[in-house]
Parts: structure tokens; sequence; C-alpha cells
């Protein structure tokens, strides 16, 4: 095991009264040239003015500056215009407005151009099949002859021309930059290497993460910089050290040949003064065990400062070391100014799916507060070897629940007779924050692998140095502990894929998706025809999306006997429409489909690859390399990442907790949202469940504005959380709002696509009428 100081900075040490107990702190070692040591004034729009970034502007604040809408009209505001998505799909997306112009996702994953005034209609560009789901960037150049939009596209980069809609062939390699090249890995064996989210443009560059997947042999997750015009690679950040590297010594000798993960996947923050970009950064992978990777594992878990024009390390703080519960971080840090020992300082807040705040100066990285290394469980599963201790904030107090017991049970939603099965189960699992997964008992996490703090859960008021945070208390229930040995030769990928539909389907997506296709962990599969072609569901099966993984090893027959199957037995049962036609075009003024040639084919991989699954997503995966040195050993928890048990623990299920950086205290926390079930069951302030990937927006007119699951959107007194206004959407909402202002009206929109669901999400609580389509709901006052 690497010793204890690998992972401690060259610079700071802070010792407290514990004879094992150490202070991480990383030290500064270098800071970035022009700048970095004081502000620079930019020339451009006030970013805080304008909504032309993902989250608003480089700092990723959410906030605001307007003076029309306040607290005292707030409650006045009505819908403006709508835009229908003529679609059911789901979407995330973040608009972006320009000018007169704004762009969202709509019509067949189709960009859309509209009249920011009206909704009308300026252009389309059809079937970007694959494109990233969160939102897009937006650059010009100084005279502005110049704009695009830059997005990711199954795992290329690409851009449209901003004004017309048209794909840009002269960025990269006839309009194409293969994300999959660059790893340090064969790209054959890359399946995943974009982001949900859009990454973050910095001058001439765009700034970069990925969603690497959570399998063994995942890619790395490099941070990586792309010049905008020519589509060039900048520089390359290795968040799994190479031999040489910083941080090298807190992995095994050759892990960076074969763990994946490390990767932002979240949002990136940036201080564009100083010329400092903030990555928070994932657990390597796999994500459960890490046998393979004994150490600290830097840079794991660790919010981490570049110097963003060159990439540069100035300074990381590991927030989890080893992680060993999917632990990512991925909600922006926000940059505030503090008041603090009589001092004012220029400070990131970072906030963890652990329910843990954590304060820094920005530029240096020092903690604004004690952070002590304190001892938690050991690992009980053959090869592992748990960091003894984690880092936990002295005067900060954390935002979401730690730790779940028997008395915790929700009063609600448990049906007769579970509610003592449950306690029983929980009194038998270990618990508790740090507590490892075992192979002779289950395992409880809260806030869990999807709680806590995640992508669009974080904003600020820059100045006056308050952080809100969007927190869910979402349990993870694990499995008993199972290890895989590596396949035999008679035990291959053909031989698993091989069969009817239906035990394609039990094999590979039931897991997910339950036995009768009405959804579990993942959505319901029943109108899966209605919604893709073939064509595009082989792309997304084949690339994985989001939180569902890659199946690059099913081979075309294979996903068409498993399309017919979930089409002949979904579709046709549920009295859905036919699938509709290959490139099928959307009404209105199309200009282009499909992005740049050969953007859409399905990328060549090697048969290692097509044929490292056997047994679906608990596959052993791919072999290590020949010349990596470790034990071929694998070890799972069973599938679904323990997510089906949301409604265990007692309301409230989300909530705002607004926090005074200057004092480092809660201001106020309130629930958001109400779940309709338990209402009808007499609850009060419930929040919502499964409450996950909503937004807010803070304004200078002491006004936050958030989303929830419940289809509204809420306005609350951002000094004392007092509900002021509600806004009902047609459906529910998924992804952050946007606000902008147009010739001196100021407009508040949403992205409203998601069906409504109460309670425990079965059958007897889903709505029974189907649900709206999809809307851009646009709100401003009279």
């Amino acid at each position: 095991m690497p010793s204890f100081k690998s992972f401690v900075s060259d610079n700071y040490r802070l010792v407290f009264g514990y004879a094992l107990l150490v202070a991480v702190v990383i030290g500064c070692h270098s800071l970035p040239r022009q700048g970095a040591t004081g502000k620079e004034k930019n020339s451009g729009p006030d970013p805080h003015k304008t909504w032309r970034d993902f989250g608003g502007g480089p700092d990723q604040s959410k906030y605001f500056v307007q003076d029309e809408i306040t607290k005292s009209n707030v409650n006045q505001l009505k819908v403006a215009w709508t835009y229908s998505t003529a679609d059911e799909n789901v979407y995330q997306f973040n608009p972006l407005i320009v000018d007169n112009i704004m762009y969202v996702l709509a019509k067949g994953n189709s960009l859309v151009a509209l009249d920011a005034a009206s909704g009308k209609e300026i252009w389309i560009h059809a079937n970007l099949q694959g494109i990233a789901p969160r939102g897009i960037n937006y650059w010009e150049s100084k005279d502005r002859k110049d704009r695009r939009l830059i997005f990711q596209m199954n795992n290329y980069l690409q851009a449209i021309d901003a004004l017309t809609g048209k794909s840009i062939l002269n960025f990269g390699d006839n309009g194409l930059v293969d994300l999959r090249q660059g790893l340090g890995r064969d790209p054959l064996t890359v399946t995943r290497a974009q982001s949900g989210t859009p990454g973050k443009i910095f001058e001439n560059l765009l700034l970069l993460g990925s969603s690497t997947g959570e399998n063994y042999m995942s890619s790395p997750g490099d941070v990586r910089a792309y010049d905008v015009v020519t589509g060039k690679l900048a520089w390359t950040f290795h968040t799994i050290p190479h031999p040489g590297e910083y941080g090298y010594d807190t992995w095994p000798k050759d892990a960076y040949k074969y763990i994946g993960g490390v990767n932002t996947w979240g949002e990136i923050s940036v201080d564009a003064e100083r010329g400092i970009a903030y990555y928070p950064l994932g657990s390597p992978t796999y994500d459960y065990y890490g046998g393979d990777r004994i150490g600290s594992n830097l840079y794991g878990n660790s919010i981490l400062a570049l110097d963003a024009r060159t990439g540069k390390r100035i300074w990381h703080y590991q927030l989890v070391h080893h992680d060993l519960w999917d632990y990512d971080l991925s909600a922006a840090p926000q940059l505030v100014t503090v008041n603090h020992d009589g001092k004012k300082i220029d400070a990131v807040a970072v906030a963890g799916k652990n329910g843990f705040m954590f304060v820094f100066d920005r530029v240096n990285g020092k903690p604004l507060w004690p952070i002590e290394e304190r001892p938690v469980p050991a690992s009980t599963v053959p090869g592992e070897q748990a960091w003894p201790t984690q880092p936990f904030p002295t005067v900060i107090p954390p935002f979401g629940r730690q730790d779940m017991t028997s008395k915790d049970l929700n009063q609600y939603f448990l049906k007769p007779g579970e509610h003592a099965e449950w306690a029983k189960r929980i009194d038998s699992m270990g618990t508790g924050l740090y507590t490892p997964v075992s192979m002779t008992r289950e395992t409880l996490s809260i806030p869990g692998a999807v709680g806590g703090a995640s992508w669009g859960s974080t904003a600020a008021n820059p100045e006056k140095g308050i952080v809100y945070v969007r927190s869910i208390d979402w349990p993870s229930v694990y499995g008993k502990v199972e290890k895989r040995d590596p396949p035999k030769d008679d035990e291959s990928a053909e031989n698993a894929m091989a069969g009817n539909g239906q035990s394609i389907y039990a094999t590979n997506c039931q897991a997910c998706h339950g036995a009768d296709r009405k959804g579990a962990v993942g959505p319901q599969l029943l109108d899966i025809a209605s919604k893709l072609n073939f064509e595009k569901f082989q792309q997304l099966v084949f690339s994985g999306k989001g939180e569902m993984p890659a199946f690059p090893h099913l081979d075309e027959g294979t996903m068409r006997r498993l399309y017919r199957f979930m089409s002949e037995t979904g579709d046709a049962r549920a009295g859905g429409r036919p699938a509709p036609a290959k490139n099928q075009t959307p009404e209105g003024p199309v200009v282009a489909s499909g992005g740049v040639p050969k953007g859409q084919e399905l990328r060549e991989l090697t048969a290692a690859m097509r044929n490292a699954s056997r047994q679906g997503p608990n596959s052993y995966g791919v072999p290590y390399p020949d010349d990596a040195k470790v034990s071929a050993t694998r070890y799972f928890i069973p599938p679904g990442w323990g997510l089906g048990y949301p409604f265990l623990i007692s309301p409230p299920w989300s909530s705002i907790i607004a926090y005074d950086m200057n004092k480092g205290t809660i201001k106020w926390k309130i629930p958001i949202g109400q779940d309709l079930q338990a209402t009808e069951e007499g609850g009060k302030n419930t929040g919502v469940l499964r409450s996950q990937r909503n937004g807010m927006i803070v304004t200078s007119t002491g006004l936050v504005f958030c989303t929830a699951k419940d289809g509204k959107i809420y306005a609350f007194d951002a000094d004392n959380g007092k509900e002021l206004w509600a806004g009902q959407l047609p459906t529910g909402t998924q992804g952050l709002p946007s606000m902008y202002e147009l010739n001196g009206k100021h407009y508040l929109v949403v992205s409203a696509t998601v069906p409504l669901v109460w309670g425990r999400g079965d059958e007897k609580t889903k709505p029974e009428k189907p649900a709206p389509q999809g809307r851009y709901v646009v709100f401003a006052l009279p």
C-alpha cells in the first residue's frame, strides 16, 4: 500500500489531536500564466446577464443579474409562450440564448433555433441521434463573424454554424474530432469517450470531460481541451497518472494501463479572470471493488484546479480516498467571495454525493476550515484494502442525511407487512457513510450512489458568498458481492448472445428495466419502437447513454432479435404507434439532417470488446492487458446499483439548502416539491422522490428559482427560503432552466418533458392518462 504521505500536499499538513488523523491539504505548486495571481478584466457580455453557456456562465453559479422580476411581483409570472418538442422524448437540455435566438433540443433529437421572443422556428438541424443530452456550447469570434455551436455526438465533436444551422466541415477531420483518440488506449477498445454534459468554453478552447462507463477496463477519464476553430487537441491532463507524474505512486504500477473513470462527467467551473478551471472528478472503476487499484487513487474523487490555457495542475484536494461507494463529484464547484477571519477571500465550494460540503481558497487550495481524517470501516472482500481514513469537514455541516436505521423507514407507500420485513432487513445490513460492500451481508448507503448533490444541483450568489444545494436522499441497497472469474473458451459472448429476443432481453436488460419492461432502475421500454427506429436503437445500445452502459458485444443480428422482441411485445400490446421511418424528417424549416457525414456510423471495435460480455451488465468484461501485473479475479455487486428502493427512507426526499460561506453555516433548508401520493396519505413538505437532474437560478433581486419532479417550478425568497410562487408545467422536468433578457424584458425558460410518477413508481401510482407532449415553457411578467 502506498504511504499516507503520497496523497498529502508538499506544502501543508494539519495535525489534530488524533495520532492517526491527518488533514489532507493540497499545496499550491505553480500558478498559471496571465493573471493567475490577480484578476484580469475580460471584454464581452456580462456572463451574469446572459445565458450563452451551459449553467449560465463560466463560473456555473446560475446567477442572473436583473431588476424586473422581484420578490414583490414574482407571483405575477405567466406563460409567455411554449414550444412543443413534437415527440415523447425526455429532454434534459439547458437552452442557450444568444441575442434573439434560443437553441433547444426537440423533434427527435433535432437542434432547433427559435425566436426567443415568440418561439417561432428559425431553423432545424434534424436527427442528431447520440448528441450529448444536457447541452451544447456556443462560441463566437471577436468580430462575431464566426459563430458556432459545438457539441458531442457518438464520441465525436462536431460544430454547427449558429446562424445557419449547417455543419462546419473544416472543423476537425472533415467535420469530426474523434474523442476516442489520444486516451493512451487502443481506440478500438473505447466504447464511451463523450460526456452527457457539454463542457465549458474558455477563450478559444473547449474544456471537456467524459463519461467513461462503470465497468472494469473502462476508458480513463483524462480531461482535455480542444481548439474551437480547428478542433485540434490543445492539452491533456491524465487523471490516472502516468509514470513520472504527480500521484503515480498512489496507484499500482500498471494502473494507468487498465483502470478507468476518474472523469468529469458533470460540470466544469472556470474563474475566467484568473484562467483557472475547476474539475469535479469521479471515482475509479470498477466502482465497488478496488482490489486492482490498491492505494488512495489520485485524482479520484478530487477537486482539481488546472491552468485553463495549458492544463497544468495548480492544486487538488481528494475528498474521498480509494472510493468504494460511487461517490463521484459532479456538481459545479461554486466560485464565491467570502469574508473569512477578517479577510476577503475568493473561495470555491464543492458539494458531493456523500452530503458533505467543502470550501477552499480557490487560488491555493487551502481549506477555509479544518478537515479531519477520521477512521472508517475496513473491507472484508478478498483482495480489497479500503483506505483507513476519510476526510470530514469540522465546521461546515452536511446537507444530506448520512445514515439510516430501521427507525427511519418511510411511513408512506410500504405495503402491509413490508415495514416489519424491511426493518428486520435493514437491521441486518452494514450501514454508515463509508461502510464497504460485503460478500456476507447486504449494505445500505445513504445519501446513496445517486443521492446528495449531482450535476445541476448547485448555484450561488457569488458576491454575497451564499451557496445553494439541491440535495436528494436516495438510499442504495447493495446485495452481496459476487466473484467473477475470467470466462472460459466455451463461455464466450457468442453463446450468451445466442437465442431469441426474450432471452437476450433477460440477459442484458431485465435487471434494470424489469421482467415486464415496465421499468425498475431504468425507464419503461414498452413503447421503445414508437420512439426509436432500429438504427437509432442500435446506436443507443451500442454506445450507451447517461447511466445506461454500452453493449458493444451485441452484434447486429442479436440487436435485431432484441428490437423485434421489444417492439412486438411492447408497442403492439400497448397499442402504440409503429416504429418511425429511418431518418424521419420533422416538420419545419429543416436545413440539414444527421450532422456531419459518417458521424452516426457505428464504430469499429476489437473482437475482445465485442466478445467481452457473457452475463449482461455484470459480465467479467475485457481481460486485463497482458503486460499488466494484476490479479484476474473480479468482484461485482448485483445489477441495478442498489437503486431500486428510493421510497424506503422517510421524507423529505429532496431539499434546498442555503449555506452562508462567510460563516460556514446553513442559512436555511426546505423541502422542494410535493409527492402527490404522499399528499393523499396525509403527507406535507415531503419533497419529491427521484428528484435528480433538476436545477436552480439565483437572481440579483433575491430569488431562487428551482425545478422539481412534481411538474412545477418554484420561486423562493433567497434570504429565508419562503415560497413566493409556483408555476405549473404541463409535465415533469429535468435539466437546467435558463433566464434571459430581450428588449428590456426578462424571461424564464424550463424544459418540461418528463412523465409524472408518484410514490413508489409502480403501475398503481402512475397516472392513468398518457403524459402530455413535452414543451419548453417560457414565463414572463405580463
